[in-house]
């Protein structure tokens, strides 16, 4: 099987992890070949294939992140659905990392692409030829008036998949809610994962269903009505997939707020802001799920890499920075426009680490990224839609290609692929470095 749409995070505590750690006594210098900063998906995946490029000593390259857990962040779809639990879907990141990989558990306090070096909170300078960015980026809750106190209020029936300490309050909000108006939303600017905010609605509307608590084909006498407040205008950025997603949207009677930014939750009144940040709205709710706006940590925001909006500012094609000629960056961290999952990974990789290495020697990279990424879209209990597209919103379906598969449409066999074989690959070999999505494995 090839083809992979998985989005994946490393999510420290409630409040964000923030790459903060406890500061050594004594700051030191130390140099590496490559220096790669963030130890999840991205950071893994690069260090590993440049580690198996076989052109490295041990610790020749290093990664820098002080999380102590690394999580399947896919997974807690499947978590806030009643369907697995957040415990297994984490791994000791120390235990992810080859020995021959040096890694600093340590935050990042300031980038000097200047002088080609990184300065840990604890004071140590690392130096390096290289420099690799791929810290993901941040889960900003309190930027949702009230929404930390509502998320930690285990009373309340406000909950999120976003967070290894909020996914697991999610199903028991579900069970518990037995009448009245669900609310769901979808933030303004950039989500890890943008087909996840509806994920969760379609999961929770296909369990209320079943139960008899939501009647979509007589909404006037189902017990449940629900509502899914996007600040998009459309149900999903890709066409051929939107028109598919507003098509379910009716089916199922889901009351489509379109252009609606939550920007405060107060008891059991949600606000938000329309486009033109003037005009404000209300609506009162009875359970609501909130996809917290997300942005750039402040370390790469506030650095010469990064661009207008604080993501590393790359090449498009080649993932090298248009201002350092020896940094580079992919995934959630960089301003590829691009969706941020890890199938994007998958595709951006290869192309960095080839780029990087031919760049060591001397030459010009060749390797191009298209823009490739996927979201596998759970629909219901057994159903994915697996979206695949590439830069310009252009589908870029594998089964399609293969089998003539149109892939807007719901199968239980992409349902197995998310459920089942993407947690599997994952673990067993992308972060390893030999997984390539769409090309299978690789050497």
């Amino acid at each position: 099987m090839t083809s992979l749409g998985i989005c994946i995070a490393r999510q420290g505590r409630l409040s964000a992890r923030g790459f903060s750690s406890v500061a050594r006594v004594t700051p030191t210098s130390r140099d590496h070949k490559v220096v790669v900063v963030g130890g999840g998906t991205a950071g893994l995946v690069i260090a590993h294939q440049l580690l198996r490029s076989g052109r490295f000593s041990p610790h020749d390259i290093a990664v820098i992140d002080p999380a102590e857990w690394h999580h399947y962040q896919p997974g807690w779809t499947l978590v806030g659905a009643g369907l697995k639990t957040r415990n297994e879907l984490r791994s000791r990141l120390a235990d992810l990392i080859d020995p021959k990989l040096k890694l600093y558990s340590d935050s990042v306090s300031t980038l000097s692409p200047e002088s080609n070096s990184v300065r840990l909170s604890s004071g140590d300078t690392i130096g390096y030829d290289h420099l690799v960015v791929v810290p993901g980026i941040s889960i900003n809750y309190g930027t949702v008036k009230g929404l930390p106190e509502a998320l930690a209020d285990q009373n309340s029936l406000v909950s999120s998949i976003y967070g290894y300490d909020t996914c697991d309050k999610v199903f028991g909000t579900i069970q518990r809610f037995q009448k009245g108006t669900a609310l769901f939303t979808h933030p303004a600017g950039p989500v890890k994962c943008a087909g996840a905010p509806q994920k969760a609605m379609w999961l929770a509307l296909d369990h209320w269903r079943r139960q008899g608590l939501y009647i979509p084909d007589r909404i006037s006498d189902s017990p449940i009505r629900i509502a899914f407040a996007t600040a998009l205008p459309v149900m999903f950025g890709v066409p051929k997939y939107s028109a598919k997603l507003e098509e379910l949207r009716k089916e199922r009677g889901v009351e489509g707020l379109f252009q609606h930014d939550l920007v405060a939750v107060e008891g059991n009144v949600a606000t938000f802001t329309r486009p033109d940040g003037a005009e404000t709205v209300t609506k009162k709710f009875d359970f609501m799920h909130v996809v917290p706006k997300m942005g750039p940590y402040p370390f790469v925001k506030n650095c010469p890499v990064a661009d207008a909006a604080g993501f590393v500012d790359v090449d498009d094609s080649t993932t090298r920075s248009r201002r350092f000629a020896n940094v580079w960056s992919v995934g959630d961290a960089s301003s590829l426009p691009t969706s941020k999952t890890a199938a994007a990974i998958t595709a951006q990789a290869p192309v960095l680490v080839r780029n990087l290495l031919q760049t060591m020697e001397g030459k010009e990279g060749d390797a191009s990224y298209d823009g490739y990424t996927s979201c596998p879209l759970t629909t219901e209990f057994g159903k994915v839609m697996l979206a695949e597209f590439k830069y310009g919103g252009v589908p870029k379906e594998t089964f399609n290609k293969w089998f003539g598969i149109n892939q807007a449409v719901p199968r239980r066999a992409f349902y197995h692929l998310k459920k089942d074989f993407f947690p599997w690959v994952y673990k067993a070999s992308m972060i390893k470095g030999t997984w390539g999505g769409p090309k299978g494995w690789v050497n």
